[in-house]
């Protein structure tokens, strides 16, 4: 597990000096993150189901309500935390989308295989349906920040955009069992989804090239947010998991995922709609660091 958060973390230092020397940046990331959100993480999301055997079904209905609850009290959170945490209004909107969204399709499945076994990759890839229908809208919310009549001509967009539409039909393609995809369909979507992650990480990393080292480092409200996305959400979703009925194993796969570091998504949806990216650069590069040594811990106590 270790060696996994290293190796993601070592191709985001690999965007920071791609970035300082040229190779990413400006026009090039936006582009790049087109085609991440548009076509390679639809791709990802499809193949999820299409890596091997479909899990056991008792666990499929749980996994998807408890990311409900779980993505419900996080979208209060996401609301009414940040103007506690930062003092700039501007930032609210980022802030929330930090403590909401974690890394969960980029880090999440490589993380999630390495502690429960390969085919725990498809439980995670249930849990992110809903956090894929989510982060395309409160998330784009939360960037935007439009007004009320602007964000529903938003959502009704959104939920027809290609990560949704792929995002409904793997949960089609869980629900009826579907496990004898043809390989000339899987094989494709399988490169292409495999294309997501470094593509996201370089992207993160090429973002932090614009910052000054003073500001990776972080500050008050980067380290207050780091502490509630890391451990703080995690450990109560995971005893209010206990307290609701839900198992140990599902309880603790959730808190897994929920603990991963701040999803990449953030500064590529800040890139996307000309956004400021240094808050979202800064936190997503400290909770990326210090996950490494999270998520270890978080595993030995809880799972």
């Amino acid at each position: 597990m270790f060696v996994v958060m290293m190796t993601l973390f070592a191709i985001v230092i690999v965007g920071y000096g791609a970035g300082k020397l040229g190779y990413l940046g400006g026009d090039f990331d936006r582009q790049l993150s087109r085609l991440v959100i548009n076509l390679t993480c639809p791709a990802l999301i499809l193949s999820s189901a299409m890596t091997g055997e479909l899990p056991d079904r008792k666990y499929i209905l749980p996994l998807l309500l408890i990311s409900i609850v779980t993505y419900a009290i996080l979208t209060g959170v996401a609301f009414l935390l940040p103007r506690y945490l930062t003092r700039q209004k501007s930032d609210e909107g980022a802030v929330g989308f930090a403590l909401m969204f974690g890394n969960v399709g980029f880090m999440g499945y490589p993380v999630v295989a390495s502690i429960f076994g390969h085919e725990a990759v498809f439980y995670a890839a249930v849990l992110n349906v809903v956090n894929t229908f989510v982060v395309f809208t409160v998330g784009t919310m939360l960037i935007t920040g439009k007004s009320e009549v602007e964000e529903r001509r938003f959502q009704k967009k959104v939920l027809y955009s290609t990560p949704m539409l792929a995002a409904y039909l793997t949960m089609l393609i869980v629900i009826l069992r579907i496990d004898n995809i043809p390989e000339w369909i899987s094989q494709p979507l399988i490169m292409l989804g495999n294309i997501t992650v470094p593509a996201a990480l370089l992207i993160i990393g090429s973002s932090m090239s614009n910052l000054s080292v003073r500001s990776l480092l972080g500050n008050r409200t980067v380290y207050a947010t780091t502490l509630f996305r890391l451990i703080l959400l995690p450990v109560g979703i995971y005893y209010l998991s206990l307290l609701l009925g839900f198992s140990q194993f599902v309880a603790s796969l959730n808190m897994v995922v929920i603990a991963m570091p701040v999803a990449t998504y953030g500064t590529i949806l800040c890139l996307k709609y000309n956004k400021d990216t240094t808050f979202m650069a800064e936190v997503t590069f400290i909770t990326t660091l210090l996950s490494v040594i999270t998520i270890p811990i978080l595993v030995l106590c809880f799972s």
